[in-house]
């Protein structure tokens, strides 16, 4: 864990060239570690996002517990109940969000053997808060050389430092593997706090590490500490 107590300074000038479409979506459920399947899905209905620069697929994610439902544990065989209100969230640049909304609307996705349909896009802005939470960020191919937390935290804050944004507090939560085909990707979860409203913008235009596609490093807004463990 990294943590220091300066006060960056804000910037409230929020660029409009990359923004986040929510996609209404309808079905029932999906495997709980579908990033493989929901990637090769959308590559398959919109061929042409597999070639495009600043092109990110959410995870698809809902609360750890509901009436009484418990988010189930991480896997391809368990399932993940997905309400009216879940959506399908991509993030992209501006000048493709028109011919995103339009290639896939309608599309009948197939996800794990589940069927998924894409309704109508909403335009979202990123987001002002300077405390932001990526749930899978992408530490290695191999479980042998997955780092050890110090490690991770140090090689991210190198690759953000690259992209002109200083660690000020990051917390890494707990290791998750991604199944494909050619094995799994190992994941951490990891939160920054502290930054500048410049520093947050930027880091949710860029993102940090590969498989931007499959959900890894993707940038979210975030209220705190508390959950980033657990999530």
């Amino acid at each position: 864990m990294f943590w220091t107590d300066d006060s960056p300074s804000a910037d409230s000038r929020i660029p409009d060239d990359i923004l986040d479409i929510l996609f209404a979506i309808d079905g029932k459920r999906i495997p709980v570690d579908h990033a493989y399947a929901l990637s090769s899905a959308l590559q398959s209905a919109v061929p042409w996002i597999r070639e495009t620069p600043g092109l990110a697929v959410h995870s698809i994610h809902v609360a750890g517990s509901q009436n009484g439902w418990q988010r189930p544990g991480h896997g391809t065989t368990i399932d993940l109940m997905i309400s009216r209100r879940t959506k399908l969230v991509i993030r992209t640049p501006r000048i493709l969000a028109d011919d995103l909304m339009r290639d896939l609307f309608g599309q009948r996705l197939e996800v794990g053997g589940h069927p998924l349909i894409v309704g109508p896009g909403k335009l979202r802005p990123l987001s002002r808060e300077t405390t932001l939470f990526a749930r899978y960020l992408a530490t290695a191919t191999d479980a042998d050389s997955e780092p050890d937390e110090q490690t991770f935290l140090a090689a991210s804050a190198t690759e953000l430092a690259a992209s002109g944004i200083r660690v000020r507090k990051a917390l890494c939560g707990k290791s998750v593997a991604l199944a494909t085909p050619q094995g799994a990707i190992q994941t951490r979860s990891l939160m920054l706090a502290g930054l500048t409203q410049e520093e947050s913008i930027r880091l949710q235009q860029v993102g940090l590490g590969p498989h931007r596609l499959m959900g890894c490093g993707i940038f979210i807004p975030h209220k705190g500490i508390d959950a980033v463990r657990s999530d």
